[in-house]
């Protein structure tokens, strides 16, 4: 039926729901609800910050998955229970809309009755990672000044070069970026830096 009629769905964004994800529902079927309780469980914990149990997950569905497909089913659930809690789905719309994609209505009870459990926790996990900023690790800056030029029809305008290194704050690697502004713009751009870091102080 889906393969037929295009279908949106919220937890997806009101996107399509992805093909991989479509692929994988087969191998999310062939775990009974009370597996799918405690590995989606076990996904939530991760999604909050801790380490997923692997050895235990494995005891759980040895019967039903061999090694890529519990790879499968970890990436599928935890797009899932993400996606949804981002997107600000309710229990109910969540589990008619993996329903419709065929998962089984016992399977879609345990994993919308772990997730009803845990929206707000992951929303606001989600919530304080979006507020994180790059940090500005090193600021580098200097002023070329050309005084008489017989190429240019222009000169005494000022250029200043910029090279900024950020740190991301979540893998922390450090990116360059460099670029010239002419001096009128410099001044523009320090400007909307001033506004905005008195706007960031009077919030906290």
């Amino acid at each position: 039926l889906y393969s037929q009629i295009k279908m949106k769905f919220r937890f997806c964004g009101d996107l399509d729901c992805p093909d991989w994800l479509l692929a994988e529902i087969s191998i999310l079927s062939k775990l009974t609800s009370i597996r799918m309780k405690q590995l989606c469980s076990e996904i939530v914990k991760n999604l909050l910050g801790s380490d997923i149990n692997y050895e235990q997950v494995e005891k759980w569905t040895s019967k039903n998955f061999e090694e890529s497909d519990l790879k499968a089913a970890i990436a599928a659930l935890s797009f899932i229970l993400s996606s949804a809690a981002k997107h600000s789905v309710d229990g109910e719309s969540l589990d008619n809309e993996l329903q419709q994609l065929g998962l089984p209505k016992e399977n879609v009870g345990s994993l919308c009755r772990v997730y009803a459990e845990n929206i707000v926790k992951l929303q606001e996990v989600f919530k304080a990672k979006s507020l994180r900023i790059s940090k500005l690790e090193t600021v580098d800056w200097r002023v070329d000044y050309i005084i008489s030029s017989g190429a240019l029809q222009d000169v005494g305008e000022p250029k200043v070069h910029l090279k900024l290194a950020k740190r991301d704050p979540v893998t922390g690697s450090v990116t360059p970026l460099s670029f010239a502004v002419s001096g009128e713009k410099f001044r523009l751009l320090l400007r909307d830096l001033k506004q905005a870091t008195s706007t960031m102080d009077n919030l906290s």
